[in-house]
């Protein structure tokens, strides 16, 4: 779903905080909402640990807290 789409709405530029990065996350989320592998774009960015951007309907945030549960449960 988002081949074609400008990357910028996936990615937050330098400085982007609050309301902006909120506003812009949900946008992405909502094209990830729409794409037929949503699943295997979000498996691939935990698996490489992608620093950056919105992935499979997951923030930058969203992975972190993944990230923290696995520590936890192992």
């Amino acid at each position: 779903a988002c081949r074609g789409e400008d990357p910028s709405a996936f990615f937050h530029p330098d400085g982007e905080r609050g309301p902006a990065r909120s506003a812009r996350e949900k946008a992405a989320k909502a094209i990830c909402g729409t794409c037929p592998i949503k699943i295997k774009c979000a498996e691939h960015a935990l698996q490489v640990r992608e620093p950056y951007g919105v992935w499979g309907g997951l923030s930058e945030e969203d992975r972190e807290v993944i990230y923290a549960r696995r520590r936890v449960a192992s």
